[in-house]
């Protein structure tokens, strides 16, 4: 699993076989949610309201670096890391 940001116990990762559209995972304790690049809207899963706060907080600030790194995943190449949220 490409983990690519981790903060406040929430993990961020894009796998290399993933399906359009480009899309991120966030993981916090037993939750998961899928995040559109695009809009950072939730298309699969669920997170708690304060962790999905932060998720898009930190995706707003960092949606370039997103979608980079899924052009680098559908390429196969290495994947960047992305600074967490402070």
């Amino acid at each position: 699993m490409p983990s690519i940001s981790e903060f406040f116990g929430i993990v961020i990762y894009i796998y290399y076989s993933d399906h359009a559209p480009a899309h991120f995972h966030a993981e916090y304790a037993e939750h998961e949610a899928l995040f559109r690049i695009d809009t950072l809207e939730i298309y699969s899963g669920e997170l708690p309201n304060r962790a999905r706060a932060l998720v898009v907080e930190w995706a707003s600030l960092h949606r370039l670096e997103l979608f980079d790194n899924w052009e680098c995943a559908r390429q196969g190449v290495p994947l960047k890391g992305i600074e967490p949220l402070v």
